[in-house]
């Protein structure tokens, strides 16, 4: 697949050190994927890095909620809201970038799951809130405003933040593309699940080494 440097944008989603080995919500094989997206990021003119910046006492934490543990799942007015360990609070080392996506690479850093009620998965938008409305982060306009049509999306994890980011970003009218063998997931077994979703919305699965510049 050739790349159109006029058109087409890099999202590399959530490469923290909370989601890499040993980190507090570390994603399986999730620090081998750096190297490659580092390579990747030079042959894209745009390149979106996202960050989970949580707030202590954050709504997707186990620990702000008493009598539940991470992996849970509890329901709220506004729907099933996934609990984790607490991760990537503002400020910490778990929340900062790898080292290993150089700065220089990047156009832009977007911060998400900011607000203490209400999580983000999606690079587009904002999970439900207690009003029960997915606020849009700006990204979409940002892109279109950069003449970007095609999105390709690697980083972490696959089932949660990057199939999020990549439902909305065909959902925007983008032309969403996983760079399927740069992501890797927290549950491994939910593959048929995520690869569905995908299906439905349009989303192509591709390998990076099918990128060309």
């Amino acid at each position: 697949m050739r790349l159109d440097p006029a058109r087409d944008a890099l999202l590399v989603v959530d490469l923290q050190h909370d989601f890499l080995p040993g980190g507090a919500l570390a994603v399986p094989g999730g620090d081998e994927v750096v190297a490659p997206i580092a390579r990747l990021a030079p042959a894209f003119p745009t390149v979106v890095a996202t960050q989970d910046f949580h707030p202590p006492g954050h709504v997707s934490f186990a620990s702000a909620h008493p009598g539940h543990r991470p992996y849970e799942s509890l329901a709220r007015p506004q729907g099933a809201q996934e609990l984790w360990p607490d991760h990537c609070v503002q400020g910490t080392r778990g929340a900062a970038l790898h080292e290993g996506l150089p700065d220089r690479a990047l156009t832009l850093v977007l911060r998400k799951g900011t607000r203490r009620e209400v999580d983000s998965y999606s690079a587009f938008r904002e999970n439900a809130g207690p009003d029960g409305r997915r606020p849009t982060t700006g990204l979409a306009a940002w892109l279109e405003a950069r003449g970007v049509r095609r999105v390709f999306v690697c980083g972490l994890a696959r089932d949660f933040c990057v199939r999020w980011s990549a439902l909305d970003a065909a959902e925007a009218g983008f032309e969403a593309c996983v760079v399927d063998d740069l992501t890797r997931a927290v549950f491994p077994e939910r593959r048929a699940e995520v690869d569905a979703a995908f299906a439905r919305a349009g989303v192509r699965l591709v390998a990076g080494r099918e990128l060309e510049r």
